[in-house]
């Protein structure tokens, strides 16, 4: 008997499908092999990794003679069969301060730094008020407060000194002066204590001659009105203190020039750089011809910077340039017309 044979016949679409069911395996299956290689690698890198880091701490741990273990004791690693020290003086990364007030806020305990402003150079405590303590306990610190200043400033000359520099740091911080000319006024006031040039005289006007020579030698303009007018002191204790120290201490100081005050007085008057580089000019012109000679340095200035507006077409009066300078209009315009002449 023979076979019957098969007449269904397989559609083209059905063999379409069969074919991407089967690409879809074998890409699935070749997905799974390369997830599963990769993940062996990550294995095999960090199982890598973790044994060099460990042999690196058991090489770190061990000593380097013997081979025994190490421990840490305080800021040295000790071998504890040895007894080799294998460091030591280890490097604490932590904050170098603590705060005994409040440790959360004000972690700083290293305090302020040396000054030349204080008397005693910023190395003296003070003892600090607190609203916690109630009672005989504050009336006791009161008292231990009082005796603890009649200690920082126990002789009539720290007294002087301090009174004195308490009137520079208030000059010069009312002129916006940098650190640096607050300094040198107090050396120099300490210098005038040491010459004994303070007998007879005003602190006031030392303190106010100090400022005005630390302005002059540090090239900051500043003119003695200005600084009176800020001053305790009045213009003649202000004039006593200076000939006083220009006398005995010979200060190393020369006659102000116009072209000093020109950026402050350009910067009132809200001139642009062209105007304040012209008036420059005319200042040293001024200084080589003599015209600058026996006149006030600041109305040379102030006039420099009015003729250098007009030849500039720059909007600048002589009663605004006069203002800026505090000195009178005919100041200014007689500089100009000794200026502007052939």
């Amino acid at each position: 008997m023979s076979e019957a044979r098969s007449t269904r016949t397989r559609s083209p679409r059905a063999e379409t499908d069969d074919a991407a069911t089967a690409d879809r395996a074998a890409g699935t299956d070749c997905a799974t092999t390369a997830d599963r290689a990769a993940t062996v690698d990550a294995g095999e890198t960090a199982a890598t990794t973790e044994t060099a880091a460990t042999d690196e701490a058991a090489a770190h741990e061990t000593c380097p003679e013997c081979g025994g273990r190490t421990r840490v004791d305080a800021a040295e690693r000790v071998c504890t069969d040895c007894g080799l020290v294998v460091e030591a003086d280890r490097i604490d990364h932590g904050p170098e301060w603590r705060s005994f007030d409040d440790d959360d806020t004000n972690p700083k305990r290293t305090g302020a730094p040396l000054t030349r402003s204080r008397h005693d150079r910023g190395l003296s405590t003070e003892i600090g008020r607190s609203t916690k303590v109630k009672g005989r306990k504050r009336r006791r610190l009161a008292r231990m407060r009082t005796q603890h200043n009649r200690a920082r400033i126990s002789t009539k000359r720290d007294r002087n000194k301090v009174y004195a520099y308490t009137e520079i740091r208030r000059l010069t911080g009312v002129f916006g002066l940098p650190d640096s000319v607050r300094d040198a006024a107090c050396a120099l006031f300490d210098s005038a204590q040491d010459e004994s040039l303070l007998r007879g005289r005003s602190l006031e006007g030392f303190a106010a001659a100090c400022v005005y020579v630390a302005c002059r030698t540090a090239d900051v303009a500043r003119t003695v009105g200005e600084i009176c007018a800020e001053a305790k002191a009045t213009e003649a204790e202000h004039r006593a203190a200076f000939d006083a120290m220009n006398r005995e201490l010979g200060l190393p100081i020369a006659p102000t020039g116009p072209a000093e005050y020109l950026p402050r007085f350009a910067s009132d008057l809200d001139c642009d750089a062209g105007v304040e580089h012209r008036a420059g000019e005319l200042a040293e012109r001024a200084v080589e011809e003599g015209i600058a000679n026996g006149r006030n340095p600041v109305g040379v200035a102030a006039a420099c910077l009015y003729a250098a507006a007009r030849e500039l077409d720059a909007e600048c009066t002589q009663q605004e340039a006069a203002d800026a300078a505090d000195v009178t209009p005919v100041t200014v315009r007689r500089t100009y017309v000794d200026l502007t002449e052939e």
